[in-house]
C-alpha cells in the first residue's frame, strides 16, 4: 500500500512538473516583436518595424529623480543606433505619479529638455494585472521579481525577438554592464 501511495505522489509530482515546464517554455519561446505600443499621433509603434534590431525599452517618468537617465539614453542611442540599437521610451505614472497628464506634454518635456529622437510612445500602465501586454509578457518570460518596481526600468530584446535581460531603474545608461550586454547583443547574428 506504501509502494502504490509512493507512485501515485511521485506521478503527480511529475505531472505538475510537467505542466509548470510547459508553461514555462511557452513563456520563453514569446517573440516579443509581436507587440506595439501607441506613439503621439495615436498610430501604432510596431515593434515588427523593427525586426533584426536590438530593442532596449524602457518605463520612463518626467518628473522622477531618474529622469536625468534621459540625456545618458540619448547618448547611447546615438552612439549605437547606426549598429542597430533601437530605444523606446513608454511613459507612465505607475510609480509615484510622476509623469504629465497629457501626452503632448511627455513628448514637448522629452524633445525640448533632452532633445531626444528616440521613440517616446504614450503613457501606458507598465505594472499589475493592467499592465500593457509587453509588461505582462516580459514577466512572465524573465520571472518573478523581473518587473518594473520604479520608472526608467530595461528591458533588452536581442535581434531575434527574443527578451533577454533586465535592468533596474537604478542601472544608468552609462553603467558597464549595460553596455556590455548591448555591444554583445548588436554582435550577434540574427537566428
Amino acid at each position: 500500500m506504501k509502494f502504490c501511495k509512493s507512485l501515485i505522489i511521485i506521478f503527480c509530482s511529475m505531472s505538475i512538473f510537467s505542466i509548470f515546464q510547459a508553461k514555462d517554455s511557452q513563456a520563453k519561446n514569446v517573440n516579443f516583436y509581436q507587440f506595439k505600443f501607441k506613439q503621439f499621433d495615436g498610430k501604432d509603434l510596431l515593434l515588427s518595424d523593427f525586426k533584426g534590431k536590438v530593442l532596449l525599452v524602457i518605463n520612463t517618468a518626467s518628473k522622477c529623480g531618474f529622469t536625468k537617465q534621459y540625456a545618458g539614453l540619448e547618448k547611447l542611442y546615438k552612439k549605437y543606433q547606426e549598429q542597430g540599437l533601437v530605444i523606446i521610451a513608454v511613459p507612465s505614472a505607475d510609480f509615484g505619479g510622476q509623469e504629465f497628464e497629457k501626452d503632448e506634454e511627455i513628448q514637448k518635456f522629452c524633445k525640448y529638455n533632452y532633445g531626444l529622437s528616440f521613440p517616446v510612445a504614450r503613457k501606458e500602465v507598465v505594472s499589475g494585472d493592467n499592465a500593457h501586454q509587453f509588461y505582462l509578457q516580459a514577466k512572465k518570460t524573465l520571472g518573478f521579481g523581473t518587473a518594473p518596481k520604479w520608472n526608467f526600468h530595461k528591458y533588452l530584446v536581442d535581434r531575434s525577438g527574443n527578451l533577454v535581460d533586465y535592468f533596474a531603474s537604478t542601472t544608468a545608461p552609462e553603467d558597464e554592464k549595460l553596455i556590455k550586454k548591448i555591444e554583445e547583443l548588436l554582435q550577434a547574428k540574427v537566428e
